[in-house]
């Protein structure tokens, strides 16, 4: 794919992974950018990076597709999430009312896909930022901080399967072992507090491992799993040795900030499958 478009929309969710899309788009050619952020979600900061914005409320959905339309962007991306309680309190317009209602299963995949149809129907498509953000997507063999124990690689390998396992019934996509054990499966509180919760679990010596994978049939183009300083903050708080992400399908945000540390908090950040 051609990633020095004339003209790149993003919709911005939270936390910094819009700015980095911003910055890793720029670099690589994208001529003009123009994003809709939402109130009380997008980092302010991506003003400056950008040439365009658009504030709206969560749920307004003909906002959202007008200020691209009117604008000629013909392809958008999206980057960063919406926190989940967000999405209860949202207040929809006609347009989104009228999507919420035609699903019968409301999650992730079935909103975003929905609202890519909704995008395509007025000459926007929705397609994958992951060109832009392979930078950002370590491969095998990737390591921070402390050498795998041959008993936290077995824990690894064994929380990868079920974590697998786990997101295939797209219950979630993180879980949390110890000693071959599973402590805590990620559901809809997110990623931080399964990982507060199976640290917790652990016992007074910490050490359990939190893995982190990309569901099997996923559509990079809303929801590639994102991990970054305040990840490898919450595993410190909780007491986590380990944190392991699927190679090539997992994004690593701020790696420097990451890798002071996982080398300060004593943390192993790694690759699998």
């Amino acid at each position: 794919m051609n990633t020095a478009l004339e003209s790149l929309g993003l919709i911005a969710g939270n936390r910094s992974l819009p700015l980095e899309l911003a910055r890793q788009a720029r670099q690589q050619g994208v001529r003009r950018l123009i994003a809709v952020a939402f109130e009380g979600e997008t980092d302010p900061a991506l003003v400056s990076l950008v040439d365009d914005i658009v504030w709206v409320k969560v749920g307004q959905l003909s906002k959202m597709i007008g200020a691209f339309t009117a604008r000629g962007v013909k392809q958008c991306v999206m980057a960063g999430q919406i926190a989940p309680k967000n999405l209860y309190d949202v207040r929809p317009d006609l347009r989104a009312m009228g999507v919420l209602l035609r699903l019968k299963e409301r999650n992730a995949h079935t909103i975003f896909g929905a609202i890519a149809d909704e995008l395509r129907k007025d000459g926007v498509e929705l397609i994958e930022a992951t060109p832009w953000l392979k930078p950002l997507m370590p491969g095998a063999g990737f390591l921070l901080g402390p050498k795998l124990s041959a008993e936290q690689r077995a824990d690894v390998d064994f929380g990868f399967g079920v974590a697998k396992e786990v997101s295939r019934l797209e219950i979630g996509q993180t879980v949390v072992v110890k000693e071959g054990t599973v402590l805590a499966v990620e559901g809809f509180e997110g990623t931080d507090r399964c990982l507060a919760r199976g640290g917790e679990l652990a016992g007074k010596d910490g050490g359990a491992v939190a893995v982190k994978v990309a569901k099997t049939q996923h559509d990079m183009r809303f929801d590639i799993p994102c991990l970054g300083p305040q990840t490898l903050e919450t595993c410190a708080a909780a007491r986590i040795a380990v944190l392991a992400i699927e190679s090539g399908k997992s994004l690593l945000l701020e790696q420097e900030t990451c890798a002071a540390l996982a080398k300060r908090q004593a943390i192993t950040v790694t690759t699998v499958g």
